[in-house]
């Protein structure tokens, strides 16, 4: 079964981040409409997923929402698959981004998360 990583953009987008989590192994759930970034806990809930990816201006409205309403570690305010990859390394469980809805995020997070989680990529 696939690790379910769940995305939330503010302006509703995230395909690209999707198509790089789905070449990477995982199974992204991707939030539909605006203000979806302010959702990611709830869906991640519900989902039973191991990780949210969140993007709105600063990169951080969505995953602290997510900490305060389910006590997930977060990390925010980045702006690279590096950083994004150092989260998952350290034990995060959402990511807050700015606008960074690319493949190579999606790809490289979920990469990160499945070595984790001891599964390969």
């Amino acid at each position: 079964m696939a690790v379910k990583i769940v995305i939330g953009h503010r302006l509703g987008k995230g395909q690209a981040v999707a198509d790089g989590i789905r070449a990477a192994g995982g199974e992204p759930i991707l939030i539909p409409g605006p203000g979806a970034d302010m959702k990611v806990g709830d869906v991640m809930a519900a989902e039973g997923a191991a990780l949210g990816i969140s993007f709105c201006g600063s990169g951080g409205a969505g995953a602290v929402t997510a900490k305060a309403k389910y006590g997930h570690d977060i990390e925010f305010g980045m702006r690279s698959p590096q950083a994004g990859i150092t989260a998952v390394q350290q034990g995060k469980t959402v990511l807050g981004f700015g606008f960074l809805d690319s493949e190579e995020l999606g790809f490289k997070v979920t990469e990160a998360l499945l070595k984790k989680l001891g599964e390969s990529a």
